[in-house]
C-alpha cells in the first residue's frame, strides 16, 4: 500500500514530571514540551511516548486532552512509573536527577505501527533520553525504518544516561541537529576554548555528520546556526526577567520545526525561537495553558 502523508510532526520520547524543590510539578519532558508547542501553534503533532496507568498517567492525559492534542501514541505502562524528575535550580540554571526504569523506557513499536503504518510524517523529532533503554531505542528504530521520515536531533545530552557512539548513531541518521554549547563542547571534547573555535567545531559536526544545519544554543548569549555551505546566523539574547529556564531548549525547538515545516528563512527561523524561548523563561515552567500566549505570537509572524 503507498503510504499516505502524515500531516504534522511526529515527536518521539519521553513525558515526565519537574519535581522542583517546593514541592511543585510541573509535566515536562522535552519531547512533550515541544509538542505542546507545536500544538499551542496550531500544527497537531503526534507524540509517541509512555506513560504509567497511576495518578500521574492520567493527570498527562487529561492535560493533553485538554490541550486538543492527539493520544493516540500514549501508550499506558502497568508496570513502570510516569517519568519523574528531580530539578534543583542555582544562578537560574536547572540541574537534573533522571530517575530510572520509567515507564518511557519501555515504548513498544507494536502499538504504534499497528496504528500508524500507513501514514508517513514530514519531519520526527527526537532526542537522546528515552533511547538509553533497549526496548525504546528498538521502537524508535521500527519507526525509523517504517517512515524513513527527515529526523530533527535535539540532542538534551543528560548525564549519566548517554554514551558518544549512540550518540554519534543519532548523529548520522539526522538532518537538522540543536544542541547547547555546552553539549557541543561535550562532543569536541572540550576542545574549542574561543567562540571562534566554536562556531568551527559546529561546523566541522555539520560536516562530519552531513547535516543541512546545526543550532547551538548559548543561553544568556543568544544562539547562532551553522549550514552546511558554512554560512553562519546568530542571533543576540532577548532581555527578559528570568523565572526559570526550564524548557528554554525546548522552545526553541519546537519555532524552528514550525520553521521547517512552513519554510521559514533560517534566519527569520532563529529569531522567532530565540524571541519565543525567551517568552517562556518569563514563566515557571517549560509549557503555558494560556492559548493567547501562542495566539499573540502567531499574529506577529503572520504580520511579518
Amino acid at each position: 500500500m503507498q503510504q499516505q502523508p502524515l500531516p504534522c510532526p511526529v515527536i518521539f520520547g519521553e513525558v515526565l514530571f519537574d519535581c522542583f524543590p517546593d514541592g511543585t510539578q510541573v509535566l515536562g519532558g522535552a519531547p512533550f514540551n515541544v509538542s505542546w508547542h507545536l500544538q499551542g501553534f496550531g500544527l497537531a503533532p503526534l507524540l509517541i511516548s509512555r506513560v504509567g496507568t497511576e495518578e500521574q498517567g492520567q493527570r498527562v492525559l487529561a492535560a493533553m486532552k485538554k490541550w486538543g492534542m492527539d493520544c493516540r501514541g500514549i501508550q499506558q505502562d502497568p508496570l513502570h512509573p510516569t517519568g519523574r524528575v528531580e530539578v534543583t535550580l542555582q544562578d537560574d540554571q536547572p540541574s537534573f536527577d533522571i530517575l530510572p526504569e520509567q515507564a518511557y523506557d519501555f515504548i513498544d513499536p507494536d502499538l504504534f505501527l499497528q496504528q500508524l503504518s500507513n501514514q508517513a510524517p514530514p519531519l520526527l523529532y527526537r532526542g537522546t533520553l528515552a533511547t538509553r533503554s533497549a526496548v525504546s531505542q528498538k521502537a524508535l528504530a521500527a519507526l525509523s525504518s517504517a517512515w524513513e521520515p527527515p529526523i530533527f536531533l535535539d540532542l538534551n545530552l543528560r548525564s549519566p544516561w548517554w554514551q558518544r557512539a549512540s550518540v554519534e548513531q543519532a548523529l548520522h541518521t539526522a538532518r537538522w541537529v540543536k544542541l547547547n554549547d555546552l553539549e557541543l563542547l561535550m562532543l569536541l571534547e572540550h576542545k574549542a576554548k574561543t567562540e571562534e573555535e566554536l562556531v568551527k567545531g559546529a561546523q566541522s559536526v555539520c560536516q562530519r555528520f552531513q547535516l543541512a544545519w546545526v543550532l547551538v544554543t548559548l543561553g544568556a548569549k543568544g544562539a547562532f546556526l551553522v549550514t552546511a555551505d558554512d554560512k553562519t546566523h546568530w542571533v543576540e539574547p532577548q532581555p527578559v526577567k528570568v523565572v526559570d529556564t526550564v524548557g528554554a531548549g525546548d522552545a526553541f525547538s519546537a519555532v524552528m520545526i514550525q520553521g521547517l515545516l512552513q519554510d521559514w528563512p533560517l534566519k527569520q527561523a532563529i529569531e522567532r525561537g530565540a524571541a519565543f524561548a525567551a517568552a517562556i523563561c518569563t514563566m515557571r515552567g517549560a509549557v503555558t495553558q494560556d492559548s493567547q500566549f501562542y495566539a499573540e505570537f502567531i499574529a506577529d509572524w503572520r504580520e511579518a
